[in-house]
């Protein structure tokens, strides 16, 4: 079975980014109708199901999941093979410290290594930490921050496109115990919970709405709570970055706009105009803003 137009795949990669067809119109610049005509051609082709149809939006099945990571590598490698028709990119050398939270530290490391192969003469360092970064002799640092946006003195601040959270589970806790299809349906259903994100709206949630008797697991870390997902202990509230590509875990809805966090870089104004800095700003900033489908917000140093 061969696909007949693969200008469809690029539809659905869209849907599948954007988790609804408005949102993959406005990315594609063309009509509502036109998306959704799309995709039901591309499923017609392949005689497959690729999306569960929600009212709040789209949602891949295992073989939408599939195509759309396959046409992600294949749009990998294109963007790759522009860069090097037109030319290498800017000759970095030296020191890059990033400093980040907890839950990025997963997401961040795939997309560190995409970097450093555009910038092999680049050395990275990532440190688990939102500490002011400190000066150090020879060496660029800059921060990646959820939720609050640094203040700190003499600090140069980024806006980056926000980060979207949802609900996740494994394909067995599925098995098991069905789907999940509203935020309103949760009845019979076991969540898990996490200590350290009492400012993230996807837990404020789920501590308001959900009784306790359902929440079957406190974990005292992401890591914990990644985990338990995976292992089918129950429902649980992740950054759609952080579990985008885990074949262990299943996305259940498309993620809500409401339960957006900020998402800032920061760095010291003396080392704003830095080559290696704005390298990575750039870098990071145009792959979160195709990810999430969403302009980046304003940029600039303040």
């Amino acid at each position: 079975m061969q696909v007949d137009d693969w200008n469809h795949v690029q539809y659905a990669l869209a849907v599948a980014r954007a988790g609804t067809l408005s949102g993959a119109a406005q990315q594609l610049g063309v009509s509502h109708s036109t998306v959704l005509r799309r995709v039901d051609a591309l499923e017609k082709n392949l005689r497959t199901q690729l999306f569960y149809r929600h009212a709040r939006g789209y949602v891949p099945t295992e073989a939408g999941r599939r195509l759309a990571h396959a046409a992600e590598s294949m749009q990998d490698q294109l963007n790759l093979l522009v860069e090097r028709v037109h030319g290498p990119a800017e000759l970095l050398r030296g020191n890059l410290a990033i400093h980040t939270d907890a839950e990025l530290v997963s997401p961040l490391l795939p997309l560190l290594q995409r970097f450093q192969r555009r910038h092999p003469e680049l050395r990275l360092q990532m440190e688990e930490s939102t500490d002011w970064p400190g000066s150090h002799r020879g060496e660029v640092r800059v921060g990646l921050r959820v939720s609050a946006r640094p203040n700190e003195a003499g600090c140069a601040v980024q806006s980056l496109p926000p980060l979207g959270y949802s609900l996740y589970a494994s394909d067995s806790y599925l098995r098991n115990h069905g789907e999940l299809h509203s935020l309103d349906a949760i009845d019979g259903h076991r969540f898990i919970s996490c200590a350290d994100n009492d400012d993230c709206p996807a837990f404020k949630w789920l501590r308001e709405s959900v009784p306790e008797r359902q929440i079957k697991l406190h974990c005292g870390s992401q890591g914990q709570l990644l985990e338990a997902a995976r292992a089918g202990f129950g429902i649980a509230p992740l950054c759609a970055w952080r579990a985008r590509g885990d074949d262990g875990l299943r996305r259940l809805l498309p993620p809500p706009n409401e339960w957006r966090r900020n998402l800032w870089l920061y760095c010291r104004q003396e080392q704003y105009a830095a080559g290696e800095l704005r390298a990575f700003s750039d870098f990071i900033g145009e792959y979160l803003a195709r990810l999430q489908r969403m302009r980046p917000v304003g940029r600039g140093a303040r």
